[in-house]
């Protein structure tokens, strides 16, 4: 569980709320008709920017803004030095023994165990990781088309009340429910777009990169391995990938 993401989102919708009780009744603030507008008209219009099936396989990929596990890079370069050091002994069959748990890393392995040159290697492993970090970039695009269509639909919701108020100006107890739709549309819009779906959005960009660098860690990893270096030389040049403190602090710590 990403707590930041949790406390963020829990911590954000807190204090709006609070400001809304302390500013009088909490259900002045809830309208039908505004959330007809700006939740179901943001639903359809963001349906029409994807196909259905980028479209409903984002609510998969925004669990990874509140629950993922990704490898610490320092633990993926261990166990590359670790597959290193049994292949030198042991040849690249000695490595199908090991204990793999990173899929990315065992596809790898299983390259090598198969004879496979470098770069037929490097080819597969490269598409692997352009093609899914091309999933995940679908399934953030729908999360930041949410952003930018819900305060749109908000405005056109305005719009709405606005002509209705307008359009009944004889009858002053119509002007009161039409300039909510058209006040209300415009918090929800707001609302929705910059503490839900955009920070969803970057949320999930943080994650996307954090995964590319692991596999692009792996990539190298394995092709240092099938390449034959000293295991010592790969911990140093994978170190590259640890940011400057803790390659830092892992160094004297040995």
């Amino acid at each position: 569980m990403d707590l930041a993401t949790l406390i963020g989102l829990i911590g954000g919708f807190a204090f709006v709320i609070m400001a809304m009780v302390l500013g009088g009744s909490i259900s002045m603030f809830f309208d039908m008709v505004s959330i007809l507008i700006v939740v179901g008209g943001s639903v359809f219009v963001v349906l029409m920017k994807f196909t259905m099936g980028q479209f409903f396989g984002a609510s998969k990929v925004a669990g990874k803004a509140f629950i993922f596990k990704c490898d610490e890079p320092a633990d993926l370069i261990a166990k590359v030095v670790e597959m290193a050091d049994a292949s030198r002994k042991g040849g690249f069959l000695a490595l199908e023994e090991m204990d793999i748990t990173n899929t990315f890393m065992q596809k790898g392995i299983d390259l090598l165990v198969d004879g496979h040159d470098a770069d037929v290697v490097r080819e597969t492993l490269n598409k692997d990781i352009a093609l899914t970090d091309e999933r995940h970039e679908q399934g953030t695009g729908v999360f930041r088309a949410f952003g930018d269509v819900a305060p749109a639909m908000g405005m056109i919701g305005t719009l709405v009340g606005l002509v209705a108020m307008l359009s009944n100006m004889d009858d002053p107890k119509s002007i009161g429910p039409s300039m909510a739709v058209a006040l209300l549309t415009t918090l929800y819009g707001a609302v929705l777009s910059n503490m839900v779906f955009f920070p969803i959005a970057d949320k999930l960009s943080l994650r996307r990169e954090q995964e590319k660098l692991n596999r692009r860690l792996i990539m190298d990893g394995v092709l240092a391995i099938q390449d034959g270096q000293n295991p010592r030389v790969i911990d140093s040049y994978l170190r590259n990938y640890l940011n400057e403190k803790k390659r830092i602090f892992d160094v004297d710590s040995n």
